[in-house]
């Protein structure tokens, strides 16, 4: 379905398509009220001046670029590793036994081959690489075949396990970023079939270029200075890794060390045609600068903000700070997967699996939230848009805040990215508005397939359900339950 040309891309560029919505004033006049907006006032601006100080890394406009789709993102990856001179490096959840995967792998052998110099190291969750498919089989996982190319290949290409926790549900790696030489290649996606549309479905999600050293070289510090060497992070060579338990108190360290760690660079101030972009890690509850520069571009935005999230399971404080926008007369836009584009999702003609009920429980949260707020969606000061594209998957994650400011981030803004898993993200700052042409492109693109939800009730009720999701959920609410499992997701 075609994006109407007056849609939310359309408002965020400042042409807004319900112009009868304005910020209504009308709250700030009643006595009762006017200690409370002085107050919420006072902490927006604080918020803002926060922001605003954030130390930027400067980059031309010029060298930041949208690649356009997951074949793109394919394409642009090898051929970066193929023009290497000196260093790849590359975080991602996970790279994958698959044909997408092997040739990624297979690209980088290739590029050692040519040039021996050149330093290859790739980062994944250790619990993550050791096991099969959610629903599938036991097996060795990921890392089977990371042992099996370095024993036929030899060494050069060192694949890391880096375990944030000494059990996965608990918290993994998350990090995201490809540093190639002084290029930045970054994306929420991984490495396998459907991430790279190594076939015919794909899974979306958003592609980014930067060309700067010196946030390749901030990127790039933190994986080799602290987590490559670090004693809880071992490399799948051609031998056996250590058994978890027998790391577990280096994990322990490990985490403790990743909470405190920052990305290092020395900050520079944007002129004229360059806009500064802020590179932040976050792990826990506690001094995560990550987390709080999310909740300071939430309080930021004042005329329009634009969410992605591929699973609606907002944490607390995020949604809290979403619902004070609303009410303060932002227009807010969240773009999400429909309930059959979650990668989760499992059809009804297939044997069901526990895994297979996660969509539903995000749609849940989908309809109780939209219920709470069908007042803002009927004038158009929320705009939820659903995203559907054949049987391929929805995995965009980020924000869009004004026109001045940007967030690029793995995080899927769910109660386990803000509680437990490692996370990074690039916060861009473009006071002259230089990329909002590319981002109106990626908006304009991904709303193709996507149809706005017009009320909470066009979601399927419970009720709806496969019988074995039926039973789960209930289960879950008569036992409180529900809750807890939000929190884990």
């Amino acid at each position: 379905m075609a994006a109407a040309k007056t849609g939310p891309a359309r408002h965020f560029a400042g042409l807004p398509y319900n112009r009868s919505v304005e910020p209504t004033t009308r709250r700030l006049l009643k006595p009762s009220s006017l200690a409370s907006a002085w107050q919420r006032l006072r902490g927006r601006a604080h918020d803002r001046s926060l922001l605003d100080d954030l130390p930027r890394i400067a980059v031309p406009a010029k060298d930041f670029t949208t690649l356009s789709g997951p074949t793109n993102y394919r394409e642009t990856l090898l051929a970066l590793i193929a023009g290497a001179q000196r260093r790849i490096l590359i975080a991602a959840l996970y790279l994958q036994d698959d044909d997408g995967g092997r040739e990624i792998l297979s690209a980088l052998y290739d590029a050692k081959a040519a040039r021996p110099q050149l330093e290859i190291a790739v980062f994944v969750d250790w619990h993550r690489a050791q096991r099969g498919l959610i629903g599938k089989a036991k097996s060795a996982g990921n890392s089977a075949l990371y042992r099996d190319m370095a024993r036929r290949l030899g060494p050069g290409v060192n694949i890391y396990g880096v375990p944030v926790q000494r059990r996965e549900f608990l918290g993994v790696m998350h990090l995201k970023g490809f540093v190639v030489d002084d290029t930045v290649l970054y994306s929420g996606a991984s490495l396998n079939d459907v991430y790279l549309q190594r076939h015919e479905r794909y899974r979306l999600d958003r592609y980014h270029v930067i060309r700067s050293r010196a946030l390749a070289d901030s990127l790039a510090g933190l994986l080799t200075e602290i987590v490559r060497g670090n004693p809880a992070v071992h490399p799948f060579g051609p031998g056996r890794p250590p058994a978890t338990a027998a790391i577990g108190n280096a994990i322990i360290r490990f985490r403790r060390l990743l909470a405190k760690s920052r990305y290092q660079f020395a900050p520079g101030k944007p002129g004229s045609g360059e806009v500064g972009i802020t590179p932040l890690v976050g792990l826990g509850m506690r001094n995560n600068e990550l987390n709080a520069t999310i909740l300071k571009l939430l309080a930021r935005a004042e005329k329009h903000l634009v969410l992605f999230t591929p699973y609606f399971n907002l944490p607390t404080p995020m949604r809290k700070a979403i619902g004070n926008r609303i009410k303060a007369g932002c227009q807010v836009t969240i773009i999400l997967g429909d309930k059959t584009a979650n990668d989760f999702y499992i059809p009804p003609d297939e044997p069901f699996k526990t895994i297979g009920a996660l969509p539903y429980l995000y749609e849940a949260n989908l309809r109780r939230f939209c219920r709470t707020f069908q007042k803002a969606i009927d004038n158009g000061l929320l705009n939820v848009h659903l995203w559907k594209h054949d049987d391929n998957t929805f995995h965009l994650k980020g924000m869009l805040v004004d026109s001045d400011y940007a967030l690029l981030t793995g995080n899927n803004f769910n109660p386990r990215a803000w509680r437990l898993d490692v996370e990074n993200g690039l916060v861009i700052h473009d006071p002259e508005n230089l990329l909002l042409g590319q981002h109106l492109a990626e908006l304009d693109r991904i709303l193709e397939h996507a149809r706005r939800l017009n009320n909470h009730q066009a979601l399927d009720a419970v009720e709806s359900y496969p019988l074995p999701v039926q039973r789960l959920i209930k289960r879950l609410a008569r036992v409180r339950a529900d809750r807890l499992v939000n929190q884990m997701l």
